[in-house]
């Protein structure tokens, strides 16, 4: 029996690297995947059907799996795939949201049309998905069935603690981790779950940054063999994230790099003043930041 018996996922982006990644390892597992791919280049550009590459090694491997080449960020074609997962297998239980893209340059050089594609794909690409799998769990819970469900979206370093040149990219990423937040509160009474998780790998949208190691695809890696740089080094945390195992963890933001898998804290209270119910004064509040909060030296004070 594997651990995913019985559930069928949508993994969006999945025609190469990281959604590739975590297709092969759900239904490793015995999920039934919905392999989503528009067949883009990294920065967006043309269309494909790159998702049948996925489903030919799932199907090669015993597994079972349908392509879908919807636009993620379509609201329409979101229903649209989350619609086949139910005409294809009967039900949804699994959403990892993948997709993405990059389009790079500090912000005097970002066009206002690389800025919106970027937010189009990553923010709208996460939440419309969402909102069609919502509505597919409410339905399944207002009939009375009992059942648990999983989302699982993608942030990133640069989301996360910011990236030169990636104003559009870490926008997008930071938004996700806190619609994940959200979501999970929203989706908590349906028995729905909603983490989001950090990977880092040598993909093609790394493989757009001076420097950067060769491209990988996650297949071209053996099981017995380990590369840190695999793009799948975070689809074990998916698996795990998607079973019925992890059900008591929910809005949680979780990034996996290497082999290091590391619980995210988040924005919280640090080094509180309290002016005792006065009114700050501007003038004077610069000294007692620097000392209590900053932890800082200002100018003119003396140890």
């Amino acid at each position: 029996m594997g651990m995913l018996d019985g559930k069928v996922a949508i993994v969006t982006g999945a025609g190469h690297g990281i959604g590739r990644g975590h297709a092969l390892e759900l239904a490793k597992h015995g999920a039934k995947v919905v392999v989503n791919d528009l067949g883009v280049s990294v920065k967006g550009e043309g269309q494909g059907k790159d998702a049948d590459l996925t489903v030919d090694i799932i199907k090669g491997r015993g597994g079972e799996a349908v392509a879908n080449y919807e636009n993620v960020a379509d609201y329409e074609g979101a229903g649209r795939m989350v619609q086949q997962a139910v005409d294809a297998f009967g039900k949804l239980d699994v959403l990892v949201n993948n997709a993405g893209i990059v389009r790079d340059s500090a912000i005097w050089n970002m066009s206002e049309g690389d800025f919106d594609a970027v937010i189009n794909v990553h923010v709208k690409g996460t939440w419309a998905p969402c909102h069609w799998a919502a509505r597919h769990w409410r339905e399944r819970s207002a009939a009375g069935e009992t059942f648990t469900g999983r989302v699982i979206n993608t942030t990133s370093g640069a989301g996360l603690v910011g990236n030169f040149g990636q104003t559009n990219y870490a926008t997008a990423k930071a938004g996700i981790a806190g619609m994940t937040q959200t979501l999970s509160l929203e989706l908590a009474k349906l028995g729905v779950t909603v983490n989001c998780v950090g990977p880092a790998a040598a993909t093609r949208i790394t493989g757009t940054m001076p420097g950067a190691p060769a491209v990988i695809e996650p297949d071209e890696v053996p099981e017995d063999e380990w590369n840190r740089m695999d793009p799948a080094v975070s689809s074990p945390l998916v698996a795990w994230l998607a079973s019925d195992e992890s059900q008591l963890v929910t809005g949680q933001i979780i990034r996996a790099v290497a082999e290091n898998i590391i619980l995210m804290k988040g924005w919280a209270d640090g080094p509180t003043i309290n002016n005792k119910g006065k009114r700050w004064d501007a003038a004077k509040l610069g000294q007692q930041l620097a000392t209590d909060v900053f932890f800082t030296r200002a100018p003119g004070l003396r140890y």
